[in-house]
């Protein structure tokens, strides 16, 4: 028997991701985008700065 790979492990999810016409596309977006704003700002300010920042970043 050969070892599943992560998508043969998780096929109801890939087929789903594939086949649906919605997504979470636009939400990990958000996620990363605060990811890397909290990366860039770590140690260098105070959370209000932070917060600025992430209000006004597009």
């Amino acid at each position: 028997m050969e070892p599943l790979t992560g998508l043969h492990r998780d096929q109801d999810a890939v087929t789903a991701g594939l086949t649906l016409p919605y997504s979470s596309g636009p939400v990990e977006g958000h996620v990363n985008r605060t990811k890397m704003l909290k990366r860039q700002m770590y140690g260098r300010a105070n959370p209000d700065l932070l917060r600025k920042r992430l209000l006004l970043a597009d």
